[in-house]
């Protein structure tokens, strides 16, 4: 984009939107929710700021920024927008929220379980309907440290992103939203080098956005079948494509295996035992069948995790090699 393009951006008029949740819903449960989308404490496409959250998104219209604010004295979320895609986002704005979410389907089996679910009735899993934002840091998560692959996606989207469109007197300095699926594409090996990422990851995602279409269908299909849609991209498994429906289709079965501590959190949370594998969790969650997703977020919420060892996969930086 051009330096005229960027201002111009920058410069577009703000949209807004007034929201009033079916439940209660305050800046606690806000931050809470749409935590799954950040990408470590400096991502360029979210920040908290002045009790709001901002997101940087690339919608099919265009790049937006979203500013959400909760105000549970009036009962309402009101939504700032900037950018091309500023319509479109506050149209979302519902369903990122989690409106579309049922949580009165969800059963407790267990007793902390139950504990959670009462304790955070304004837990809602979100939907972007935007499949890679998401997919892209997904894969950038396999097989390696959280802080390398955010690193490796702070590094992209400044590099090959563009500015969040907005106000300068008000935006969080350095947002920028991620690169164009023709962006991603062109990107040279050398830099993928340099960000940290290997070239079985760079070639999963460059074969996702060379799909780019095919992959966003999959924010309107069915669990099962937006599963296939994805890990039909070779280097794309179930746990990469659950990492992806947890957030762009609100999935509360999407449970999430392959993890390096998921099943020993799940496991030790439910039963004390430590050392837990998929196998054990996926037993464990059997009785949460249609929910597990949410059954796994709540006991996060807990905050009931087992004494943390080293990592499994040693920190490599492949840019120093």
């Amino acid at each position: 984009m051009s330096t005229t393009a960027h201002s111009a951006a920058r410069q577009s008029p703000r949209s807004v939107r007034r929201w009033a949740p079916p439940w209660p819903y305050g800046p606690d449960d806000l931050r809470r929710n749409l935590r799954v989308l950040q990408r470590g404490p400096h991502d360029p496409a979210y920040r908290v700021a002045g009790g709001a959250v901002w997101r940087a998104t690339r919608t099919p219209c265009g790049p937006a920024t979203l500013r959400i604010a909760a105000d549970p004295a009036a009962g309402e979320v009101t939504a700032e927008a900037w950018g091309p895609g500023a319509q479109w986002a506050l149209d979302g704005l519902p369903a990122l929220l989690g409106d579309g979410d049922d949580p009165s389907e969800f059963v407790p089996r267990h007793r902390l379980v139950a504990e959670a679910h009462r304790r955070h009735p304004g837990l809602r899993l979100v939907r972007t309907g935007l499949v890679l934002e998401s997919l892209i840091p997904s894969v950038l998560e396999q097989k390696v440290t959280t802080d390398e692959a955010y690193r490796a996606w702070r590094r992209l989207l400044r590099r090959y992103g563009e500015p969040a469109p907005g106000p300068a007197d008000r935006l969080p300095e350095g947002m920028h939203v991620m690169p164009e699926p023709r962006t991603w594409a062109l990107i040279p090996s050398w830099e993928w080098h340099r960000a940290g990422v290997d070239n079985k990851r760079s070639s999963t995602i460059l074969r996702a956005v060379a799909r780019a279409r095919r992959m966003e269908e999959a924010a309107g299909m069915d669990l099962a079948a937006a599963v296939t849609r994805l890990t039909a991209i070779p280097g794309i498994g179930p746990w990469t494509a659950a990492e992806t429906l947890q957030r762009t289709n609100g999935a509360a079965d999407a449970v999430t295996v392959g993890d390096l501590h998921l099943p020993g959190i799940v496991v030790y949370a439910l039963t004390g035992e430590r050392g837990g594998d998929d196998a054990r969790m996926l037993e464990l969650l059997a009785p949460y069948a249609g929910q597990r997703h949410r059954a796994t977020r709540l006991l996060l919420a807990t905050g009931r995790t087992p004494p943390r060892r080293a990592p499994r996969f040693p920190r490599v930086d492949i840019a120093r090699l």
